[in-house]
């Protein structure tokens, strides 16, 4: 009996190794950033990941493991996971809201607040785009993304930079993603 003792005793720990994982600080996600702005008294913030794949897959996903800490009066810090898409180019972005009806999806008439950094998926380096994004993406409207050159997984391309050397550039990990009202 005493020979089986000690892998019983490390049994549960193999077991709660294999559940969920728990909620981390911002910054241990992939991506991570500050909220800021007026979202009215006591806003419900949320994140989700929004963009259209191709071919077209339209994705509106905020049950990615997130978590959004107030920092202060109008500012708060976040994490969010990037999620594995293999097989599936797509772009898209990381946008804020209120879930104002607290069912921890962004719905039509919530507040949203997006930036102007996208997040381009690719299974394959090489020649990406032309794209038309749908004129009913959250947050937005319809926007040209034009042809570039990205590697193979997650690429981040900046809207307010020249496109070009570094501009997408390749990503495993993402801070500074702030997003503000």
């Amino acid at each position: 009996m005493r020979k089986l003792l000690p892998g019983f005793l490390l049994f549960p720990l193999t077991l709660a190794a294999c559940g969920q994982q728990g909620v981390k600080a911002p910054a241990d996600y992939p991506l991570s950033g500050s909220l800021g702005g007026d979202w009215g008294s006591s806003p419900k913030l949320r994140l989700a990941l929004v963009g259209t794949g191709v071919p077209v897959a339209v994705t509106n996903d905020s049950a990615v493991a997130q978590n959004v800490v107030s920092t202060g009066v109008n500012t708060w810090q976040y994490g969010f996971d990037l999620p594995n898409i293999p097989g599936v180019a797509g772009v898209y972005q990381v946008v804020a809201y209120d879930d104002a009806n607290n069912d921890a999806r962004l719905s039509l008439g919530e507040t949203v607040a997006r930036n102007r950094l996208w997040l381009v998926f690719s299974p394959a380096g090489g020649t990406f785009g032309p794209f038309e994004l749908p004129d009913n993406w959250p947050g937005g409207g319809a926007e040209l993304l034009p042809e570039m050159k990205v590697t193979r997984g997650w690429n981040l391309y900046d809207r307010s930079q020249t496109l070009g050397d570094g501009n997408p550039r390749p990503v495993t990990k993402i801070t500074g993603y702030d997003i503000s009202r």
